[in-house]
């Protein structure tokens, strides 16, 4: 089992560790609220539990040279995306970058078991790359509302046979290592805070249009969860009043109008009526529609396409403008599968929201793509069991 930090002075050496790489005691010393002695203590008991090491000399500050310091090297954190439709898998290096990446199709729809062996058979493969032998912590996403302490999805509607199942403890007891389970767009939430757009920002959103729709919402640099896990389930918000049959049961959704399986029914209705020959010739040559087809007959100029695009985005944007009202966000990040669809999508979303809300919220609002794509859910998790690990035992 991996040492953990004995107090909060510790455990926030190892996150400044984390976050900014290796650094002396006196840059340390700049950043936390401690006298030099007592910083002093605290790093020497670090470096005895073999957590950080010594890591050459620091440039002089006018006295005696002293050592770096950063995490040791052979830390090792696995993060795990499970989609409604494919699997990403990862290992970390204890400031999170990516020494090992796969991705699989896989129907999350078949199953907490048949996922998980998929999960272990790519766990497996990565440790035979060489990457990792074993692992101080994982992290696991998941499509649905999380009971977060617990580690057990909850009700989730494109998960049949998950609800209860006892992912964390399932996860933990295959991997021999401490694991964390949260749903999926909050960990694209904490990956793009980790490395990506929203490195400098505090509050903000993270809207994930895949499958279905979710936000991550963040405060104060942290995910906030919800009494029963479901907090940022933006996809069952109602759009329109006894509109369509949504998956969970209700009626006029955004999930219902937007998101990746209605935006591939919607096209190949379009295509098979006859409103979008560009549609109907790929329909023809792959059977079926996807995001990516909508946007490759998008690029060609099908109006169609672009009209499914731009109404898609204005309701995505009637949500987050309320949104925006209502919790005043310095950022909103957008994520996801459906984000193939460019900016096309992005401008909808933005002419929405900038239109409802008021200009004091969204005077200085950036509304952006993320940087970090496929690998958001993945780095995400990696920082999930991080903090875990580098929270006081």
């Amino acid at each position: 089992m991996t040492a953990r930090p004995a107090n909060a002075h510790q455990a926030r050496l190892l996150r400044l560790l984390r976050d900014g790489g290796p650094r002396s005691r006196a840059e340390l010393g700049d950043r936390v609220d401690l006298s030099r002695s007592k910083l002093a203590v605290e790093v020497d008991r670090l470096l005895e539990t073999g957590l950080v090491v010594a890591d050459g000399l620091a440039a002089s500050r006018g006295g005696r040279r002293s050592h770096n310091i950063r995490l040791a090297p052979q830390l090792r954190f696995l993060g795990v995306d499970i989609g409604a439709t494919s699997i990403d898998v990862a290992v970390t290096n204890p400031e999170l970058e990516i020494l090992g990446h796969l991705n699989q199709p896989m129907d999350v729809r078949e199953g907490p078991v048949a996922v998980f062996d998929q999960v272990l058979a790519m766990v497996a493969k990565l440790r035979d790359s060489g990457v990792a032998e074993g692992f101080d912590g994982a992290g696991i996403g998941v499509p649905g509302p999380v009971r977060f302490p617990e580690g057990i999805p909850v009700a989730p509607p494109i998960m049949p046979g998950w609800d209860g199942f006892p992912a964390r403890e399932a996860l933990s007891q295959e991997l021999g290592c401490p694991v964390m389970v949260d749903n999926d767009v909050n960990l694209m939430a904490m990956g793009e805070m980790q490395a990506g757009v929203a490195r400098s920002v505090r509050d903000f959103f993270c809207v994930k249009i895949g499958t279905g729709i979710g936000c991550g919402v963040v405060v104060g640099g942290d995910v906030h969860h919800g009494t029963t896990g479901s907090a940022g389930d933006i996809g069952h918000i109602q759009v329109e009043p006894e509109g369509r049959q949504c998956a969970c049961g209700n009626r006029g959704c955004l999930e219902a109008y937007f998101g990746g399986a209605a935006l591939a029914r919607d096209a190949e209705e379009a295509a098979r009526d006859g409103r979008s020959p560009e549609l109907a010739r790929l329909l023809e040559a792959n059977g079926r529609l996807g995001a990516a087809d909508i946007a490759v007959a998008a690029s060609a100029g099908d109006g169609t396409s672009l009209d499914l695009i731009r109404e898609g985005g204005a309701r995505v944007g009637q949500v987050i403008a309320g949104l925006v009202s209502f919790f005043n966000p310095g950022l909103v990040v957008i994520g996801g599968g459906v984000t193939g669809l460019g900016h096309t999508l992005l401008a909808s979303i933005r002419t929405q929201v900038y239109r409802q809300s008021l200009p004091l919220a969204t005077g200085n609002l950036p509304i952006v793509l993320g940087e970090l794509g496929q690998v958001a859910g993945v780095t995400g998790a990696a920082r999930l069991t991080s903090d875990h690990l580098f929270s006081p035992a």
